[in-house]
């Protein structure tokens, strides 16, 4: 495996795609940041070379779905079209995956990892090494969808589906606001409204797999910041918002103290 070929092959297939285009963008900016965010987690974990090298490899083309979803369909849609589902059908149906990887020996790892990356839950029966690729990857990617959600305009984020002055109006569906406060993380399906969607990302940290991941979040302030990104003009709205930013900083904090304890 050779990161540095597996750019190149990477910046090749981008040029089938408009670099202007915010969305797109937004998805160049964010996979390299997963890349980094997988080999901060796989050096954490201290994984040998190989696997730091095969984590960033994933990482470069976990979301190669999302380029085709946005030029198809002008939006992230997962109703219109799943995108790790299309993503592992680009590499592996007509062997795409050959430009980025000469061999095929890591060939099922990168599959079962991407095809997990956005999934509910990581699906049962993996080997050792499928299990903690996709836990990697899945950490990485959602590290970085608090970055974008908090620092990119919302109109690239929900093209389509963002309006300002309704989101700052809406309320929170009953099943979101239950699950969240339950900490659960939310299934896409539920979504109706944009501050549904919002809530969605909030609450991945639900499904954080590492403990250095949670100390991310919490480093970086993330639930206070995303919290406030939001002009809540819905008073019941702005009430539920801040009972979820509390339980959501108690989560990380006890989950992180339970973690720490356990590792003496």
């Amino acid at each position: 495996m050779n990161y540095e070929e597996a750019i190149k092959a990477f910046e090749k297939y981008l040029n089938n795609y408009d670099k202007t285009n915010g969305s797109i963008n937004l998805k160049i900016i964010h996979t390299f940041e997963v890349v980094r965010n997988s080999e901060f987690l796989a050096k954490k974990l201290k994984l040998d070379e190989k696997d730091i090298t095969l984590s960033k490899i994933i990482a470069l083309l976990h979301d190669i779905g999302r380029f085709e979803q946005i030029k198809a369909f002008g939006c992230f849609n997962e109703k219109k079209l799943d995108h790790a589902e299309f993503g592992v059908k680009i590499l592996f149906g007509n062997k795409l995956i050959r430009n980025f990887v000469k061999t095929d020996k890591y060939d099922e790892i990168i599959y079962k990892a991407i095809a997990n990356h956005n999934k509910l839950k990581i699906e049962d029966n993996l080997t050792e090494k499928e299990l903690l690729h996709s836990k990697i990857i899945r950490d990485a990617d959602k590290l970085d969808i608090f970055r974008v959600l908090l620092n990119e305009k919302l109109e690239n984020i929900y093209p389509k589906i963002y309006d300002e002055q309704t989101i700052n109006y809406e309320s929170i569906s009953p099943k979101i606001y239950k699950d969240f406060l339950n900490h659960k993380s939310i299934n896409i399906k539920n979504r109706k409204r944009v501050l549904d969607y919002w809530l969605c990302s909030i609450a991945f940290i639900y499904d954080l797999n590492y403990n250095e991941s949670l100390i991310y979040i919490k480093e970086k302030d993330y639930i206070n910041k995303m919290s406030n990104k939001i002009e809540y003009k819905n008073k019941i709205t702005k009430k539920q918002m801040e009972t979820l930013r509390l339980t959501a900083i108690k989560y990380i904090d006890d989950k992180i103290n339970l973690n720490e304890k356990g590792q003496k």
